[in-house]
């Protein structure tokens, strides 16, 4: 596979052999008043790919994911996740697709007033609504040991550096087993051994939980330790695809420019 320039009416696939779509978007266009911020995007994440979006701020990367889950509404297109227009669905079908699709936000967003345990006890009694201690407390300590934090349990969130709280944001959105995971700039504000760190929690994660996953990042060295494929967005869609290595080893200026 070579690198894939892609013009506003090519569809972003990977050609690897993968052809399971958990996630299908179709011309999507998004604007904000006069501001178009997506214009004619198409692209599928497969199941158990790590997909890499790499764009200039302000090209619509974080807006495309928080249309994924129905945070914001297309103005037109297809954005369908399992299946189901996402546009369409009901308050309870929407709900359902969020339990299954985990976001990781550039902060972590974790409660401050609340320790590591019930940081993570949170999402569990809250949306999946359980009840036995005893398996709540069992899958806390499961999450916290596969993110390497099972002494960090009762800490509170200021105690904790950078990354152990991008840690345990990650084992908080892993801790509802979702099958596509979301992570927007997840290594932003950490300095590089701890970046990679986390690109490699991402990774093992990755496999451990057989998830899904959009990456957006500026990290190049996040990107080309997690993606399994690469998206180059620019002026509102994608204009080429491929691995790290052949998008950066590239013909096209543009796309290159992305890795200097």
């Amino acid at each position: 596979m070579s690198e894939t320039i892609i013009d506003n009416k090519e569809e972003a696939k990977v050609t690897s052999g993968k052809t399971e779509a958990v996630v299908e978007i179709r011309e999507l266009d998004m604007a904000f008043g006069t501001k178009v911020v997506l214009k004619g995007l198409t692209m599928d994440l497969f199941k158990g790919e790590n997909l890499v979006v790499l764009g200039k701020s302000g090209t619509g990367k974080s807006v495309m994911i928080k249309c994924m889950v129905g945070l914001l509404t297309q103005n037109a297109g297809s954005l369908k996740i399992f299946g189901k227009e996402v546009k369409d669905l009901k308050e309870q079908e929407l709900k359902e697709i969020r339990i299954r699709t985990g976001f990781l936000f550039q902060s972590g967003a974790l409660y401050d007033s609340m320790t590591v345990e019930q940081n993570l006890e949170f999402p569990l009694t809250r949306v999946l609504k359980l009840t036995d201690k005893d398996e709540i407390r069992q899958r806390i300590e499961e999450v916290l040991e596969g993110v390497g934090l099972s002494d960090a349990i009762d800490k509170m969130p200021s105690d904790l550096s950078g990354g152990m709280r991008k840690r345990v944001g990650l084992a908080r959105t892993l801790i509802l087993k979702p099958e596509i995971m979301l992570y927007d700039e997840p290594t932003t504000g950490l300095d590089p051994i701890t970046s990679r760190e986390i690109s490699e929690l991402m990774l093992e994660m990755q496999k451990k939980y057989q998830t899904s996953s959009v990456i957006i990042t500026h990290d190049m060295a996040c990107a080309k330790i997690t993606g399994d494929r690469v998206l180059v967005l620019n002026q509102g869609a994608f204009i080429a695809e491929g691995t790290y290595e052949e998008l950066e080893n590239g013909q096209d200026e543009l796309v290159r420019s992305f890795f200097k």
